[in-house]
């Protein structure tokens, strides 16, 4: 194909033909579909992606921004022809501004990677979606993950981005102090945007400093609603907990086969608490203590050294597989919603019932320190519609009591469905925003958004 070539020529040993290669990059962990992209194309500077978006224009095929692969709503799906922008070679950290609490790096680069990085600095970034996601993917979905209840999601912590349009115009966004109020907050509009406004290549993170003092505990209870319950009176009181976690039995019966991880296999809530003194933390965790006592805990557990609390999160970040791994040979229906923190209770006792209702087995997992939940439903493929009714149900009710559709995953295509009811007359002028940044419907076309083609791109 002659656009084949011609993309080739432009970049000699950055683009990848094969079809593993085109089909990993036409889908995600949580979309059942794949479709295999046109190319895999990898920039390695910002010229390369205007270079790129450029070729995208003169042929009329889509553009699709790829980080790691690990979203989970059909972000990465083509629904039409369309060429992955696999941004991993841009993977550097530009600059650690120690003194100014933050850094700039390239969107390729991966948490786990930059907090690697940042060793020795006293500092760390805080953002911990399970995934090891690239950075610029999750400012792209407005990733967030455990300590959100505490020190805020991708939004909170991207100070600045570059980022570059359809057009190739680079543009960029924000500065790189704690705030401002100059102008219209362009930065925020892109950060969820999930690829469909530009290209993001540069992030400027704002940084924290590494906890003086840590507790960690480990709260069981007798079943899922007390353990919603506790969380609510945690947050109520004003402790500032830095992780709130809900985990059900299932999540971890699963973690006990998984990693062999000895946990009671009860409903629980994992707590940790951030302190520059001892005193403070004393007085704050055995607050928490009472409290989770008065909703009905049954055991509670502290995690006594650094490496009991590594590995208390990195099993909380391992729940997803360790589900995946209990139940061979089925399909997994994964949704998040989020609800008003008094709604929590009330929405947990529903994603419950339901299941039983429905007669599904599922799981309920999630950050309810900001109201955050998730739940995982496995079934033989047979039944997968069953289980997607389930996931839609569940966002109505959360739509009902006042919350979102996503609060973390983002909408891809599965969650379009939900944005009329959530968001009214406003949606039209999402439109409108994409058609003035995006006027040829080029980049990661159909998702977040549904706008008419470009005639060319029929």
């Amino acid at each position: 194909m002659e656009k084949l070539q011609a993309l080739k020529h432009l970049f000699p040993g950055k683009v990848d033909l094969s079809e593993s290669e085109r089909l990993r990059h036409g889908k995600d962990e949580g979309y059942p579909e794949a479709r295999p992209v046109l190319a895999v194309v990898y920039p390695e500077s910002v010229e390369d992606v205007q270079k790129a978006l450029r070729w995208a224009r003169e042929w009329g095929v889509a553009v699709i921004p790829f980080g790691a692969g690990t979203s989970l709503e059909g972000h990465l799906y083509p629904l039409r022809e369309a060429i992955s922008l696999d941004l991993s070679r841009m993977n550097r950290v530009l600059e650690v501004r120690p003194q100014d609490f933050s850094c700039v790096v390239e969107p390729g680069l991966t948490r786990k990677a930059l907090n690697e990085a940042l060793k020795g600095t006293g500092l760390f970034f805080p953002v911990d979606p399970g995934a090891d996601a690239t950075l610029g993917g999750m400012a792209a979905t407005n990733a967030s993950g455990t300590t959100t209840v505490r020190y805020g999601g991708m939004r909170q912590n991207v100070l600045a981005l570059q980022v570059v349009l359809a057009s190739g115009e680079v543009l960029e966004l924000g500065r790189g102090v704690r705030k401002t109020s100059s102008g219209y907050d362009l930065k925020d509009l892109f950060i969820g945007s999930e690829g469909t406004l530009g290209v993001i290549t540069r992030l400027t993170l704002r940084l924290h400093p590494l906890p003086e003092h840590v507790h960690t505990l480990r709260v069981f209870f007798p079943g899922v609603e007390e353990a919603a319950e506790a969380s609510y009176r945690v947050m109520a009181a004003g402790l500032p907990v830095a992780r709130l976690e809900l985990l059900d039995e299932l999540a971890l019966r699963a973690l006990n086969r998984y990693l062999k991880a000895g946990f009671p296999e009860r409903p629980a809530l994992f707590l940790e608490f951030h302190a520059s003194t001892k005193e403070a933390l004393e007085a704050e965790s055995s607050l928490a203590l009472e409290l989770v006592r008065e909703a009905g805990a049954l055991e509670v557990e502290a995690a006594r050294t650094e490496e009991e609390r590594k590995r208390q999160w990195e099993a909380r970040h391992q729940a997803y597989w360790a589900l995946v791994h209990l139940f061979p040979g089925h399909r997994f229906v994964i949704t998040d919603t989020a609800v008003p923190l008094s709604r929590l209770p009330q929405m947990v006792r529903h994603a419950q019932r339901l299941l039983e209702e429905m007669g599904l087995t599922g799981n309920i997992l999630g950050h309810v320190g900001d109201g955050n939940f998730h739940t995982l439903v496995p079934v033989l493929p047979e039944d997968y519609p069953k289980a997607e009714a389930y996931a839609e149900r569940l966002v109505e009710k959360a739509l009902e009591l006042g919350g979102t559709c996503t609060a973390e995953h983002g909408v891809g295509l599965r969650k379009k469905k939900f944005l009329p009811k959530e968001h009214g007359g406003s949606l039209e002028w999402m439109r409108r925003l994409k058609a003035l940044f995006d006027p040829e419907g080029l980049l990661n076309p159909g998702k977040v958004l549904d706008i008419s083609p470009s005639p060319r791109y029929i």
